[in-house]
């Protein structure tokens, strides 16, 4: 199975227009959203683009790949909206491997599920990373729409047990992990 995470769209119609456009070129079976979805939140700008009602036609497109967790700026309003459900935290077994998905505003690198399994993904913090914890991979796709720190507007690809995070403009691989040897 082919999987890709996202997290932070914030409703920039721009950014998901970009993000289906790269699941399709990357051949993705699931898409999983890490939660802030439509809403933009009151410590952040405004991002380009924005369009919470048209970021919810476009997923509509694809609601059947995908998998979607609950941020801390998604609301019951915006649950009302949109054309999938979003939970507060899930669990995939792919290819072997064990992944734990959340937003991470309560579960992160500084405060682990039970029980998380291989891979624990995450976004909330707006900056891309991998790297191994202890023989599980901790890693975060960063911000579609917002990113901070100087890193990229970013994704994961997931497959084989392999982690990559890429840059959401040109699709070069920014890190590499391996999550099962």
């Amino acid at each position: 199975m082919r999987l890709l995470v996202a997290s932070d769209i914030h409703g920039s119609a721009f950014w998901t227009r970009r993000l289906l456009q790269v699941a399709e070129e990357e051949k993705a079976d699931q898409i999983a959203l890490l939660g802030d979805v439509f809403y933009h939140g009151p410590r952040n700008p405004l991002p380009d683009e924005y369009a919470p009602l048209e970021v919810a036609k476009m997923l509509d497109t694809v609601k059947d790949r995908l998998i979607v967790v609950k941020g801390n700026c998604d609301s019951e309003v915006d649950a009302m909206v949109a054309p999938f459900e979003f939970v507060d935290i899930a669990q995939i077994y792919a290819d072997g491997v064990k992944m734990t998905l959340t937003h991470g505003h309560v579960f992160n690198k500084d405060a682990l599920p039970k029980n998380a399994g291989d891979v624990l993904l995450y976004g909330h913090f707006h900056t891309g990373f991998a790297f191994k914890k202890d023989g599980m991979v901790i890693a975060n796709p960063g911000s579609v729409s917002l990113p901070k720190e100087g890193t990229a507007h970013s994704y994961i690809i997931i497959e084989n047990g392999e982690v990559l995070l890429k840059d959401l403009k040109d699709r070069r691989i920014i890190e590499k992990e391996v999550a099962k040897q």
